[in-house]
């Protein structure tokens, strides 16, 4: 199958499944029902879990005893959480701890 066949394939299934994630929720709970507790409280703590679960992922095969000694990970980790407490914007302080941190391990280190 020709290449463009199949990335516009992807672009329609990523499409409809980014649609059925919008129109599901209605399609369950109905409109103007009262959603449920559980997943009141499953909104509230699952951005911090996934957060959470991010930071690990990034930083599990750090190496703190080998050179640059997880300098890169630390000056970026401190950047997004500054950023972050500066800014209050997410996107931002995400943005600012990736290009700081391809350019300590680009050029830097």
């Amino acid at each position: 199958m020709p290449d463009y066949r199949h990335a516009l394939i992807i672009i329609v299934v990523m499409g409809l499944m980014t649609l059925a994630t919008r129109i599901l929720p209605v399609l369950i709970f109905g409109r103007g029902e009262k959603v449920p507790d559980y997943i009141m409280y499953l909104g509230r703590v699952v951005p911090y879990t996934a957060m959470g679960l991010l930071i690990v992922y990034c930083l599990r095969d750090v190496q703190i005893l080998d050179a640059p000694h997880a300098l890169p990970e630390l000056a970026a980790l401190a950047a997004v959480c500054l950023t972050h407490l500066w800014k209050h914007n997410t996107i931002l302080s995400v943005v600012t701890g990736t290009v700081l941190y391809m350019i300590l391990v680009q050029i830097v280190f």
